[in-house]
């Protein structure tokens, strides 16, 4: 297996932190990227440690520790400076995706879409996810990343399938569309100029309506770099099984751009099993590192194939948890507006430790770094990572039906496709 190449940008281990709204943002991605680096780890023990005898890395996995060590800066090459004929690429740990960004806001200039797009100095590739369903919006969109210098790299969110996207024919509605998929896509390819974009998008509204395969044929023609495809329907939401079949059927009709998989990555394994089973050139991961940052530092071990990571105590979690609130809070300029964002990722990161419902009651009222201080030092630190853990986390509910504008099938059947 090569590393990931997305446009310029060399990515080892193939991994890509999924926008997830009201997750994925600055701080988020600041703890993901470092345990990614190896900035960070658990039980003083680096995750970059050398294989154990008897460890395999992924078959094929290249050797790139050398040029791009944890923690190593963005310094150029004096005498290769990017660009030159001797210089190497840096090879990143990952790529972390900001929120799904509206289109229409992004042109408009929204205070908190602005906000949202805002990205640290160290992350290196920025990349951006957009939202929309008018081809000529978008493109204005894509044109002021790439005029404004606001990314490195832009996603296309065809994957959605919340009611709120799909009743505009939006998210994982809009492929059924062909046409307007492709009038999109060519906007988005034409207005970004030199910046690569790359498509997430799932198999189809139902069974029986998937367009996967056409989508990605679509995608090919008109310039996109690489596809991620989630293995469900929009029906299912996120219930059921990840159809990882359908992600070896993708991989198989675009032999010429990387194909990505996502769905039911709830450990390492679970990632370096999908790329052996589907032959898929990366994994994107959302719900699994719910609470678990640190799953970026397993995936980069497990693709390395170097010892694994130790897992974290109570006391740990507590550590990583703290940072986290106190992260929201620079990032929002409000230490208590930064507690009260933090709420939503409590019971995830507490997840099978024992710590009663009147303390969970408590740590999700709670308003400042103190209170959440005070609240995590009463709880016993030397538990160990509790056993199911690594499970399934987040919205695991699929849905009756996926809501649609008014006749979005009808046009398909009179059309022929």
């Amino acid at each position: 297996m090569t590393q990931l190449q997305i446009g310029p940008h060399a990515v080892w281990p193939p991994v890509v932190l999924a926008p997830m709204a009201g997750i994925t943002n600055a701080p988020f991605r600041t703890l993901c990227r470092e345990f990614a680096d190896g900035v960070r780890g658990f039980g003083g023990r680096a995750p970059d440690v050398p294989a154990a005898p008897g460890a395999a890395a992924v078959p094929g996995a290249p050797d790139v520790a050398a040029a791009d060590p944890p923690g190593a800066s963005d310094v150029p090459d004096a005498a290769n400076p990017p660009g030159s004929p001797g210089a190497a690429p840096a090879v990143r740990k990952g790529l972390f995706v900001s929120e799904m960004i509206t289109t229409r806001a992004l042109v408009e200039r929204d205070a908190k879409t602005m906000r949202l797009v805002h990205f640290d100095a160290r992350e290196k590739p920025r990349s951006i996810q957009l939202y929309g369903v008018d081809p000529a919006t978008v493109g204005k969109a894509v044109r002021m990343i790439a005029d404004e210098d606001l990314a490195d790299h832009i996603d296309l969110n065809f994957g959605c399938p919340v009611p709120k996207v799909t009743r505009k024919g939006g998210g994982s509605a809009l492929p059924y569309k062909r046409p307007l998929l492709r009038a999109i896509l060519r906007e988005a390819v034409s207005g970004a100029g030199a910046l690569p974009v790359t498509m997430k998008m799932r198999k189809g509204i139902d069974d029986d309506h998937l367009t996967y395969l056409d989508a990605g044929r679509i995608a090919v023609e008109e310039g996109v770099t690489a596809i991620a495809l989630h293995g469900r329907t929009a029906a299912q939401h996120y219930g059921g099984t990840a159809d990882w079949d359908a992600i070896a059927r993708l991989r198989e009709a675009v032999p010429e751009i990387p194909v990505l998989g996502n769905g039911d990555i709830w450990s390492a394994e679970d990632a370096v099993r999908m790329v052996r089973e589907t032959g898929c050139d990366g994994v994107v991961v959302g719900r699994g590192c719910l609470g678990r940052p640190w799953l970026f530092g397993d995936l980069a071990a497990a693709f390395e194939g170097t010892g694994a990571p130790a897992a974290p105590t109570f006391r740990e979690v507590a550590a990583v948890m703290r940072r986290h609130a106190e992260l929201l809070g620079e990032w929002l300029e409000d230490e208590a507006r930064g507690v009260v964002d933090f709420r939503k990722h409590i019971a995830w990161y507490t997840k099978g430790f024992s710590v009663g419902s009147e303390m969970r009651r408590r740590l999700a009222v709670s308003s400042s770094l103190a209170e959440l201080d005070e609240l995590l030092g009463a709880l016993d630190g030397d538990q160990p990572w509790p056993a199911g853990a690594d499970g399934p986390r987040g919205r695991t509910s699929g849905r009756d039906r996926v809501v649609l504008p008014e006749g979005w099938l009808d046009d398909a059947r009179r059309r022929g496709w």
